[in-house]
C-alpha cells in the first residue's frame, strides 16, 4: 500500500500509461501482465460508480451515423478500454490504439501518429481533431500535428491551456458534428461553450 495523496496521483499519472508510472514508483510491477490484469479489474470493480462524460454517447452515435473515421487513442490498456466500453454500453470503434501498442506513452506523439496511420490519414496525424482531458494527452496531440479540443472534466483550465490545447470546453455536449454525407465530404465540427 502506498501513502500518496489522490490529487498527486491525478496530477502526475492521469493521461499517462500505468506501466510508465509503475516504472517510477515500483519497477517490480512495471510489467504488461500486471498492468493489464490490474486495469482490467477496474471496470468490473468500479463500473457501478462510473459516470460517462456528458455528451459522449450522443457524439459517438453521431460519428457512427456519419460513417466518420474515428479512433480511441488512450494511455489505458486494451482490457481497461474494452471493460469500460462494455460496462457503459458504448460503441467500440473499428480503430483503437492502447498503451500496449506503442513504445512511448503520452506526452510522446507516437500514439496519435499510429492512430492516424490506422485511420488512413498518413504519417502525420493532421487534419485530425484530438479530444483530450489530460495535459499529457494534449501535448501528445499537438506534437502529432493535430488540433486539440480539451475537456475541463479532470484538470484545471490553466493546465490544459499550458499544455497547448486549442480550445477548452466543459464536456462533450459542447461539440456538434454534421456533414460527411458522402465518403469524400468533410465533417463540420461546431464547438460552443468555449472556456479558453
Amino acid at each position: 500500500m502506498y501513502n500518496v495523496d489522490p490529487k498527486t496521483i491525478l496530477a502526475t499519472s492521469h493521461g499517462r500509461r500505468s506501466i510508465d508510472v509503475f516504472q517510477q514508483i515500483d519497477p517490480s510491477k512495471a510489467t504488461w501482465e500486471y498492468v493489464c490484469q490490474l486495469e482490467g479489474d477496474v471496470p468490473l470493480r468500479f463500473g457501478a460508480d462510473a459516470e460517462e462524460v456528458p455528451g459522449a454517447r450522443e457524439l459517438l452515435k453521431t460519428l457512427e451515423q456519419l460513417n466518420a473515421k474515428w479512433a480511441i487513442v488512450t494511455s489505458g490498456t486494451r482490457p481497461l478500454v474494452k471493460g469500460w466500453l462494455n460496462v457503459l454500453g458504448l460503441i467500440e470503434p473499428g480503430c483503437m490504439v492502447t498503451a500496449e501498442d506503442v513504445q512511448n506513452g503520452k506526452p510522446d506523439p507516437e500514439c496519435y501518429r499510429l492512430g492516424a496511420k490506422k485511420l488512413g490519414l498518413g504519417a502525420n496525424a493532421g487534419p485530425a481533431l484530438v479530444l483530450e482531458d489530460a495535459p499529457a494527452g494534449v501535448k501528445a496531440g499537438k506534437a502529432a500535428g493535430c488540433m486539440v479540443l480539451a475537456l475541463a472534466t479532470t484538470h484545471r483550465l490553466r493546465e490544459l491551456k499550458d499544455a497547448g490545447a486549442d480550445w477548452i470546453i466543459p464536456d462533450l455536449r459542447s461539440v456538434n458534428i454534421s456533414g460527411g454525407e458522402s465518403p469524400n465530404s468533410a465533417l463540420e465540427i461546431h464547438i460552443q461553450n468555449i472556456l479558453a
